[in-house]
């Protein structure tokens, strides 16, 4: 019989994954609805299938549509048209097709019974926290005041997304240019240079021979070092898939000098904001550090989020649940504090993601500051070596006559 990867959640607010054995998965359905247990998704079982990850995986949207989509949607509602009139509406305005796509199907299944947020998690394209906010506005009745939340919430996370990019895109456009450099120096100008020096039959300087044999070696055996480079980037990816392997690659990020810093202080203002959304929409505190350890991308930190929630279960305040991982900067979790001590927990955390994602802004600001005149400095260095190296058998030559 055919295995399934199950997702379920109890009344307590506790996911867990699941793999059961089962005819089909309306089987599956029918055992986990008698057990009075909530299934949030089941695909089947499938060796490449859970390393490389479900088709519906790789069918992406567009957040920036899917922002769209919303607004139009909770307008839509609070103008009083039933879900099912408001999803047709849409559809025909949608631009990417794979969220028209899965905008239609979901529609269907609404159709068939499915509940709102049920048939927007089977998609599974869809992101962990806004699938729960839906199940929230379901359950609470209000279904308009959480998508708003959500909209805030991803108007926010696009606009530091924006800013990201947008900082990195000159240090990108001198890393390419150093890349096309070295290049055309070393596939034109540097083995022209070797054949003139050649049919001279002169003593070339230590320098020159270094630089010489160097693009000889490169040039013979590049293919070489290509596959090298590929097969490491390959083995890093597909070690980086497994938990042990991407928790490494982040504690290696963790560590590095300045990047880390910058990289721990914008995990933590993701997880805060998604965090904060939850428990504002209503969502239980234990549910809602579950679905906030689904929703972030960080393995290590969903491993930092996993020890946390068994302490919460247990009883264990949020913030000294937080605190034992180590994870979190100590002005996060004094100010965490604070919130839950005082009622207002979720205000402090939208506080905390505010707080380390202009920090962040301000470090990233001044270190690409930094990083610009460095590539300009390297590209200078490397022209004038090589030029060095090209022409001082020329200087001396010339000496010499």
């Amino acid at each position: 019989m055919p295995q399934y990867v199950c997702r379920v959640g109890d009344d307590r607010g506790q996911i867990t994954n699941r793999v059961e054995i089962a005819g089909s998965v309306n089987e599956l359905r029918d055992k986990y609805a008698q057990q009075g247990v909530f299934l949030y998704s089941v695909r089947p079982r499938g060796g490449w299938r859970d390393l490389f990850g479900s088709g519906a995986e790789h069918k992406k949207i567009k957040l920036s549509e899917f922002l769209i989509f919303n607004q139009q949607f909770v307008t839509l509602i609070r103008a009083g048209l039933p879900i099912l009139k408001s999803l047709e509406l849409l559809c025909s305005h949608i631009a990417q097709p794979s969220l028209r796509s899965s905008i239609l199907d979901i529609r269907e299944r609404i159709k068939g019974g499915a509940l709102l947020s049920e048939a927007f998690r089977e998609q599974g394209i869809f992101p962990e926290i806004y699938t729960t906010s839906l199940m929230a506005g379901e359950k609470s009745g209000n279904l308009e005041e959480v998508l708003d939340r959500y909209i805030g919430y991803q108007k926010t996370a696009l606009t530091v997304k924006k800013k990201l990019l947008a900082s990195l895109v000159y240090p990108t456009l001198l890393i390419v240019m150093v890349i096309v450099l070295v290049t055309f120096l070393i596939g034109y100008v540097i083995p022209n240079f070797a054949d003139l020096y050649r049919t001279m039959s002169a003593d070339l300087p230590p320098l020159t021979v270094a630089l010489i044999s160097f693009t000889d070696a490169f040039r013979n055996y590049w293919f070489i070092l290509v596959a090298l480079l590929a097969g490491t980037a390959a083995g890093a990816w597909l070690w980086s898939r497994t938990d042990a392997g991407g928790q490494s690659i982040d504690r290696i990020k963790s560590r590095l000098p300045l990047i880390g810093s910058i990289w721990s202080k914008f995990q933590v203002a993701q997880f805060s904001r998604i965090l904060g959304t939850l428990i504002a929409g209503g969502i239980p505190v234990v549910q809602a550090l579950e679905t906030a350890r689904l929703s972030v991308t960080s393995p290590l930190l969903r491993h930092t989020l996993d020890v946390a929630t068994r302490k919460v279960r247990e009883g264990t305040p949020l913030w000294e649940g937080l605190s034992s991982t180590g994870f979190f900067p100590e002005m996060a979790i004094e100010m965490i504090q604070v919130g839950e001590s005082s009622g207002a927990l979720h205000a402090m955390l939208t506080g905390v993601s505010d707080f380390f994602e202009e920090d962040v802004n301000t470090v990233l600001a001044a270190l690409l500051s930094l990083v610009e005149p460095a590539i300009l400095i390297f590209m200078g260095l490397v022209v004038a070596f090589v030029l060095m190296a090209l022409y001082m058998p020329i200087f001396s030559l010339s000496g010499q006559l």
